[in-house]
């Protein structure tokens, strides 16, 4: 992973193709930590966090190489891009078809590059309650956890891009710069809701 020192004009295509691995080793053993990498979900993609509008026109146009956009949304007040990849990255035995590339809002962060990953965990939950009772029934072990009581903060959220129509709570489990979101919709399928 990239240090604190490296900056957004030094942030290429080639150089999180390398950060990568390191990436997704501590990704993979943060999911089985959490108990998740026994439940066989769908990864529908990876995110980056980049600090300048710069930085993510850059990574816009490598990843444009690599595949296509399939959404240009605004969330939370600000574009996020979804690339369809032409080939998959590889996650342990998952296969991630999307990277989700956001332009920098207000918040800077310490850390750019790759920052997490989200899984499909289906079950139809609208609410984050309900999102976290189907995790409890496949997972009793992240009863502490999701109450806080552990060292991985937790966050629920139900975010939502401006033509979205299908509910897609999220729990994203946090540790450092590390991060891992659960949700019960693919992000193809909330894309082909905004169709709709």
């Amino acid at each position: 992973m990239m240090t604190e020192s490296q900056v957004s004009d030094e942030l290429t295509f080639d150089a999180l193709k390398l950060q990568w691995p390191t990436f997704s080793q501590a990704i993979l053993d943060f999911m089985k930590e959490l108990g998740l990498d026994g439940l066989d979900l769908e990864c529908d993609h990876a995110a980056l966090r980049i600090n300048t509008n710069q930085g993510a026109d850059s990574l816009r146009e490598a990843f444009c190489r690599q595949g296509e956009i399939i959404s240009d949304n605004m969330i939370n007040g600000r574009p996020i891009l979804i690339i369809a990849l032409d080939t998959p990255m590889v996650l342990g035995e998952l296969t991630i078809e999307c990277i989700e590339l956001p332009y920098p809002g207000d918040k800077r962060y310490p850390v750019e590059g790759w920052e997490h990953i989200e899984l499909v965990l289906p079950g139809g939950a609208t609410t984050t309650e309900t999102l976290s009772e189907q995790l409890l029934e496949r997972i009793p072990t992240l009863t502490r956890v999701l109450a806080q009581e552990t060292d991985v903060k937790v966050k629920m959220s139900s975010p939502q891009g401006e033509h979205e129509r299908l509910a897609n709570p999220t729990i994203a489990f946090k540790r450092g710069n590390l991060c891992i979101k659960v949700h019960p919709h693919g992000i193809k399928a909330v894309i082909a809701s905004e169709a709709t």
